[in-house]
């Protein structure tokens, strides 16, 4: 397998999707701190609460995206807390594109 790079995995969480706002992860700013060490990809999934009940799913809809780019990646997904600006924008754009 090719080294994978940062912007390969940027790229693939860039088409997953939120499941009740019609942005992708990136574009809400839920992602942040990709990292890629062999075959390790590690990043911080940043939630606008800690305990969204839909916290699994958003990890799974991660894992999922990432396992595209190869079986054998191993994925470490650390999730914080946005700040009060950063959930503020991140509530603006799910108004705006709320799907439910």
């Amino acid at each position: 397998m090719e080294k994978l790079s940062v912007k390969e995995v940027e790229t693939a969480l860039s088409k997953a999707m939120h499941p009740e706002i019609s942005y992708s992860l990136i574009k809400l700013g839920m992602v942040r701190a990709v990292k890629v060490k062999d075959s390790t990809v590690s990043l911080n999934l940043v939630l606008p609460f800690l305990h969204v009940p839909i916290k699994e799913d958003l990890e799974r809809l991660v894992r999922e995206s990432i396992k595209k780019l190869g079986k054998n990646l191993k994925i470490e997904i650390k999730t914080s807390e946005m700040n009060e600006e950063e959930r503020e924008k991140f509530l603006a754009m799910a108004r705006d594109g709320w799907r439910l």
